[in-house]
């Protein structure tokens, strides 16, 4: 009895498809190189160049201590680390802004949410606009003359800044929900729970993701500015200090940390469960 061995060959591309495929590795490669580049120049620049731009400008020699380059921020970095307060201000920070913007964006939502009501959203429209407007500076202000130190002096701030932009954004995806699938789901007498989960929620689901990538990115902005003013730690905090010693290579090592783990949360994080969540639309595409 002779074995047979089913070999599963892939299909063969065609020179179309094999054309298309370089093409998108090429706009890929290219797209990296200039990203990188732009990264390498302005470090370059900053290095090796503004101190003499500003001191032409300024008329004097700059002081290399008031404005350090990157490599002396390379050098102060593992010493932030070694005495611990590198991963204790970020605790304090992402602690703050994950229950702030964790109450904003159920706020948001929901206040997003119940403007398919008509008379809700042109009660709240006028208190969006004040939310969007004010500067965060205001809201940790206020905070900080209420309540202080207190928890409270940081979570006002937060959540006054973040929950408008969500509401915003929801109540837009409100206002363009295909009015005939709803009206033929009321006609088909479905339950309005249903019509929320199946219909609303999806259609929503860019929305949502878009309130949540904003938002977050504002809210990461306004916890540091709260913490300048009303906190004794987190990265905020360190700043201050940093900057009240006259350590600036401290200073902008705390800066650059905050910039590069920013960019982390929102290149890696972010958009990585924004492609497992809409990883059916590929699909979609070429199916």
């Amino acid at each position: 009895m002779t074995a047979v061995q089913e070999r599963h060959e892939e299909p063969t591309k065609s020179a179309e498809e094999q054309r298309l495929e370089a093409a998108a590795r090429k706009e890929k490669q290219l797209k990296w190189f200039w990203r990188i580049m732009g990264y390498i120049t302005v470090l370059g620049v900053w290095e090796f160049a503004i101190a003499d731009i500003l001191g032409l400008a300024t008329g004097r020699t700059l002081d290399e201590n008031l404005l350090p380059g990157p490599l002396r921020i390379v050098e102060t970095f593992p010493d932030i680390v070694a005495s611990g307060r590198f991963f204790t201000s970020f605790g304090a920070t992402l602690t703050r802004i994950g229950v702030g913007f964790g109450i904003a964006l159920i706020l948001g939502t929901a206040i997003g949410l119940l403007t398919q009501i008509k008379w809700f959203e042109n009660f709240f429209r006028d208190f969006q606009t004040v939310g969007l407007t004010a500067p965060g500076l205001v809201w940790a202000l206020v905070g900080l003359i209420i309540w202080g130190f207190k928890p409270m002096g940081w979570i006002f701030p937060i959540v006054m800044v973040t929950f408008a932009l969500v509401s915003v954004n929801i109540a837009e995806g409100v206002r363009s929900l295909p009015k005939d699938l709803i009206d033929m789901a009321k006609a088909f007498g479905t339950p309005q729970l249903r019509r929320q989960r199946e219909i609303v929620i999806p259609h929503l689901a860019p929305f949502i993701f878009t309130a949540i990538r904003f938002g977050f990115s504002i809210g990461w902005k306004v916890t540091v500015l709260t913490e300048v003013f009303s906190s004794n730690e987190g990265i905020g905090f360190e700043m201050r200090v940093a900057s009240q010693l006259f350590r600036l290579d401290e200073f902008f090592t705390w800066v650059l940390s905050f910039f590069v783990f920013a960019l982390f949360l929102e290149k890696v994080v972010l958009q990585y469960f924004e492609r497992r969540f809409f990883h059916w639309r590929q699909e979609v595409a070429t199916a």
